[in-house]
C-alpha cells in the first residue's frame, strides 16, 4: 500500500498554539481481558460492533499518510491490543512504513497477559518498546483491582519482554487511594531490581462508572514523598514532550516517572493525537469531540481528504484539557474505548 498526499498538504500536523504532533495512538480494540476498577465496570460494556472496528489495511493507510505528516512514533493501544488477532501483523505492517525521517517507531501499551506466547513474534515484527500496565505486587490486591485473579500471568508477560530483550520496558502504575498507595516503593524495588522504568500516574477521570473524585486522588507530590524516604530521587532534565518527569533513583543508572497530568498538566508540550478503534480520531485523550476517519474512508475519501481532515482536527485543538476548571466534563467514552 503507498499513499498519496499533496506537496501542500504534506507539512506537520501543528495547532493553533504551535504544538507539533509527532506521535499516534491507535487502539487496535476496545475489548479487554481484564476489569480494571479505573478503567471499566465489571459487566455490561458494551462492545463496539465488529464492523465498525478498522481492519488492518485502514489502520496502515492512517498510519501511512500520518507518517507523511510528521508523525514518527506509533503506539498500539486498547483495551488490551493483544487480544485482536492480528496484532502481530499490524506490527509488522506499521514498522514497514517510512517516514520522511526514516521507519516508523512501533510501540505497545499492554496488560502483559498473552506476552508469554507473543513477546518474541511482536519482538521479530519489528515491535521497538513496550509499556506494562502493573497497579500492585499483592495477588489478592489484583484480583480485586483487575475483577480477575491473573497476577502470576502478568508477572510471567513482563518475564518474557525481558527475556526477549525488550527496552526500554516501562510499568505504568495508577495510584489508588487506599488501593496500592502502601505499595509505592515496593514497586519501585521491583522494577529496579529487574532493570525497568516505573511510572507512576495520577489517576484521571477516565472510569466507565464517572466515580473519579479530585479530593481522593493520589497526587504526584504524594508519590514522590513516600518514594524519597526510601530513595534519593535527582530530577533528570530535558523532559521534552514526555508525559513523565523523570527522576534518577539513588544515582541512577534506574530511574523512575510521575506523570502529573490532574496536578501538573503538560498540554502546553503535548504533541499526541489519538485513533479510537472505530476510526474517530481524538486530539485529547479529554477531548468531547470526535473526527470521522472512518466514515471518510469507507465514503471513498482520498488520501487528500483524510490528510485535510487531520489537520483540521488538530488545528482545533484546546489548549489544555481543563481537568481542574469549574466546567470539565468527563468524555463520554470511557479509558478502554479511547485507548491509552
Amino acid at each position: 500500500m503507498s499513499v498519496e498526499v499533496s506537496e501542500e498538504l504534506r507539512g506537520p500536523l501543528v495547532d493553533t498554539h504551535g504544538r507539533v504532533h509527532r506521535d499516534l495512538r491507535i487502539s487496535l480494540t476496545d475489548v479487554c481481558n481484564l476489569r480494571c476498577t479505573y478503567c471499566m465496570p465489571a459487566e455490561g460494556v458494551p462492545w463496539l460492533a465488529r464492523e465498525n472496528i478498522l481492519t488492518t489495511d485502514e489502520l496502515v493507510r492512517v498510519a501511512e499518510i500520518a507518517a507523511a505528516l510528521g508523525i514518527v512514533e506509533v503506539r498500539l493501544t486498547g483495551g488490551e491490543p493483544l487480544l485482536r488477532p492480528d496484532a502481530v501483523d499490524v506490527v509488522a505492517r506499521m514498522a514497514a512504513i517510512e517516514g520522511e525521517s526514516g521507519p516508523l517507531e512501533v510501540s505497545m501499551t499492554t496488560n502483559a497477559l498473552r506476552l508469554p506466547t507473543l513477546a518474541g513474534p511482536l519482538k521479530e515484527a519489528g515491535l521497538s518498546r513496550l509499556n506494562i500496565s502493573l497497579d500492585t505486587l499483592d495477588r489478592e490486591v489484583f484480583k480485586d483491582l483487575t475483577r480477575r485473579d491473573r497476577f502470576d500471568d502478568t508477572l510471567a508477560g513482563i518475564e518474557a519482554a525481558i527475556e526477549q530483550g525488550f527496552a526500554p520496558i516501562k510499568l505504568n502504575t495508577v495510584a489508588m487511594r487506599g488501593v496500592n498507595d502502601g505499595e509505592m516503593t515496593a514497586l519501585l524495588h521491583f522494577a529496579v531490581e529487574k532493570g525497568l522504568e516505573l511510572r507512576f500516574i495520577e489517576q484521571m477521570p477516565l472510569d466507565a462508572g464517572h466515580i473519579w473524585s479530585r479530593p481522593e486522588m493520589v497526587t504526584g507530590e504524594e508519590i514522590l514523598d513516600a518514594l524519597g524516604k526510601e530513595f534519593t530521587l535527582t530530577e533528570v532534565a530535558g523532559r521534552g514532550a514526555a508525559p513523565a518527569e523523570r527522576f534518577l533513583v539513588d544515582g541512577g543508572p534506574r530511574t523512575v516517572g510521575v506523570i502529573r497530568s490532574v496536578t501538573r498538566p503538560f498540554c502546553g508540550a503535548c504533541d499526541r493525537v489519538r485513533l479510537t478503534a472505530d476510526g474517530q480520531l481524538r486530539n485529547c485523550l479529554f477531548a468531547r469531540t470526535e473526527s470521522d476517519l472512518a466514515g471518510l474512508m469507507r465514503g471513498g475519501g482520498s488520501d487528500d481528504d483524510i490528510a485535510r481532515l487531520m489537520h483540521t482536527c488538530i488545528a482545533g485543538k484546546l489548549p489544555g484539557h481543563g481537568i481542574d476548571e469549574p466546567g470539565f466534563l468527563q468524555p463520554d467514552r470511557p479509558m478502554s474505548a479511547i485507548g491509552g
